[in-house]
């Protein structure tokens, strides 16, 4: 265990009668007091099944997971680790006699069914197809998953902020002032947004929603509800309060006088998850509730230098709210400048630099290389690089769809060749890119030469490596022959057996064939990851659609895959989002890398041009602020609020990721950008101001 400060001992061996609410900065000890904290608990006797540890996200509750699954930790109960909406859920399986009822679900009699973010978007795409076909959403031009996510994100900030989902239309239309049409698309909206929840309300269909709202407005009124939460957990630690939403803030306000203690952690200048419906004015408001505020300043990660580079760079964004107390300005010690005038040589100097950070003995774990956007071509471009000179990456994406993984790219044309009754036939770059991936030691070239041969996209054959001309089998070579005759005959092998369920075809491939010596995904970490969530996704696909009927379909891992080409988002697996153990430089988008939670020596910023590091994404069917419940209603949202908005969420940004770095800081710019076009964005635009007045002291 590191050594502690005096304040985080406080809050360690705080009396067991004691509410405390602690906030400070990222960097400032608060988890580690907190993990600490339960620590504590357990050694002074406190039954570990009287402890709730919450979290707004899962994959903040790692620090925690690590302690209770720890060897060292003595036996007893087993804490829980819960969301919001991992807690609704659990209540309404619990309680569901006494919610179905009063929520109105019309089999109230049978179990319910509850839907991850993929089933939900199945059955909305099921319900919104043949209205796009009647002529909903003419004026949007977005691909069909975002309009389907965009109205199931509606349905749930409904839920976090606590107003009826009737109204979601109403407030969006008015605060909108501009093209008439628009008014159109808030309407077709609140009508898809109508039918999906009377679907649910008819099939027992529970989404993020319609659990949250059933648990906060059915059964947390109920008494015998109340008084079995309140006897179950008589412990709380509660971390990233800000980053939940206010009927999370609005619940445990309720709850908190029944605990017998409480540690509540709030992150200062935080609320990333603002998008998803977090309100950093509710989670402050339950300090009120505790007995004792303890403020963290000292930071345990920012050296001096990065300190003054984040007031400089806050103070530069938002010169109107930061109160600059230090006479003197950082001297620019901790930031440093990477220059190109085009963007391919830019990466090349990125890497190297990284090259020589590696060689004077920097772990490439305390290395990441953020972007405000994380491309495909991006991504390819610096991991190329990075593989070139023997450095190990990994990199996350949460919002990436599985069909855009090449991993899982590749199970999904191998799972149709092995089911030719579906008639999916997918091209042959597919197949040659499915077999390069697949057989180790195959490039694209030859992957492609083979698949021109062999495979016939009609009727789904693949003909026999033998039959290929001897001139022909040297340049595959004979190694790459075996690996491919031996994928072919498991796959021949298995279109005679009896059809598996689809993420149990999955495993057999991988166990018998893929994971083993000579094929793709024996050594490769990163194609195991998107493994891993890809069966994950289909038995949670496979499970919702069998509770309600459905999941006897012949033709259900076809129905699977036709979703996943339309491009429905993948559900957040936390394999992706758990730190491992291989020593890696980290490539991800900015949002992301703050969510970890984990602090670094070394950043490099990407684009800092860009104004994708400020400007939020077009979203023509919800708006995170007009559904907020700061905003007024009928207010109208204007210029100047966009304006505002982007400068305050660029401020909230840079000193996150700021105070999540030890050392050092490099911004990297190209006179022309990705895409080939100028940027001069509002954080260039703010680092030169740093730069300037650092300069002129």
């Amino acid at each position: 265990m590191t050594s502690l400060s005096l304040p985080q001992l406080q809050i360690i061996e705080s009396p067991l009668d004691l509410k405390l609410f602690v906030s400070g900065p990222a960097g400032t000890g608060k988890t580690t007091a907190a993990v600490e904290r339960m620590r504590h608990l357990l050694a002074q006797g406190v039954p570990g099944e009287s402890i709730l540890m919450l979290t707004p996200q899962r994959t903040l509750q790692e620090p925690y997971l690590d302690l209770l699954y720890s060897p060292e930790r003595s036996a007893g109960g087993e804490a829980t680790s819960a969301t919001i909406g991992g807690l609704a859920r659990r209540m309404c399986d619990l309680f569901w006699p006494l919610a179905a009822e009063a929520a109105g679900f019309a089999y109230p009699d049978q179990p319910p069914v509850f839907l991850t973010l993929e089933t939900a978007q199945y059955y909305m795409a099921y319900l919104v197809r043949p209205l796009l076909d009647e002529g909903y959403f003419e004026s949007v031009t977005i691909d069909r998953n975002r309009l389907y996510s965009q109205i199931i994100d509606n349905l749930n900030k409904a839920a976090m902020i606590g107003f009826p989902y009737t109204e979601i239309g109403s407030r969006l239309d008015s605060a909108y002032f501009g093209d008439p049409a628009q008014r159109r698309v808030y309407a077709d909206a609140q009508e898809c947004a109508n039918r999906f929840r009377s679907y649910c309300l008819d099939h027992n269909l529970l989404d993020f929603s319609l659990q949250l709202e059933v648990f906060a407005d059915v059964l947390w009124k109920q008494e015998i509800v109340r008084d079995y939460l309140s006897r179950t957990y008589r412990h709380l630690i509660y971390d990233n309060v800000e980053e939940d939403g206010p009927r999370a803030h609005d619940i445990l306000r309720d709850w908190l006088p029944s605990f017998e203690s409480a540690l509540l952690i709030y992150d200062e200048g935080a609320g990333f998850r603002y998008f998803l419906g977090a309100d950093v004015r509710t989670g402050w408001a339950l300090r009120e509730l505790c007995g004792e505020h303890v403020q963290l300043q000292d930071s345990f990660v920012m050296s001096e230098g990065v300190a003054d580079l984040s007031d400089g760079l806050v103070e530069a964004i938002l010169p109107e709210f930061q109160e600059s107390t230090k006479e003197e300005k950082g001297d620019g010690s901790a930031l440093s400048i990477v220059q190109s005038h085009f963007y391919p040589e830019l990466l090349d100097a990125v890497v190297a630099e990284i090259e020589g950070l590696v060689s004077a003995g920097i772990p490439p774990s305390g290395i990441v290389i953020l972007a405000p956007y994380l491309s495909d071509a991006l991504r390819f471009s610096i991991t190329h690089r990075l593989e070139a000179r023997n450095i190990p990456w990994r990199s996350h994406r949460p919002s990436r769809s599985l069909r855009d993984e090449p991993a899982s790219q590749a199970l999904i044309s191998l799972a149709a060749l092995a089911h030719p009754h579906w008639s999916i036939h997918p091209p042959k770059f597919d197949v040659a890119y499915a077999l390069m991936q697949s057989i180790d030691g195959l490039d694209l070239v030859r992957a492609q030469l083979l698949t021109e041969i062999v495979y016939r996209q009609r009727d789904l054959q693949l003909s026999a490596f033998d039959q290929i001309k001897s001139d022909v089998q040297e340049r595959i070579t004979f190694s790459v022959g075996n690996r491919y005759s031996t994928l072919r005959d498991w796959l021949l092998a298995y279109r005679e057996t009896d059809q598996l369920p689809l993420d149990h075809f999955f495993r057999k491939l991988f166990g018998e064939v893929l994971s083993q010596p000579g094929f793709g995904y024996h050594r490769n970490f990163d194609s195991v990851r998107v493994a891993a969530s890809l069966v994950e996704s289909v038995r949670k696909f496979r499970l919702a659609l069998d509770l309600t009927g459905l999941g006897d379909l012949p033709g259900l891992g076809r129905e699977y895959i036709q979703m996943l080409q339309d491009g429905v988002i993948a559900a957040s697996y936390l394999e992706g989002w758990r730190s491992e153990d291989k020593d890696a430089v980290l490539v991800a988008p900015a949002y992301t890398f703050l969510m970890m939670n984990r602090p670094v020596t070394i950043q490099f910023w990407l684009d800092i041009g860009s104004g994708g590091w400020y400007e939020r994404l077009s979203q023509p069917l919800t708006h995170p602020y007009v559904l907020s419940r700061g905003w007024q209603p009928g207010r109208v949202w204007s210029d100047a609020d966009e304006v505002q908005a982007d400068r305050e969420s660029l401020a909230r940004l840079a000193s996150g990721l700021l105070h999540r770095c030890r050392e050092r800081v490099y911004i990297c710019l190209s006179e022309l950008g990705e895409s080939g076009f100028e940027q001069r964005g509002e954080l260039l635009r703010a680092f030169q101001k740093v730069l300037t007045s650092g300069s002129t002291e």
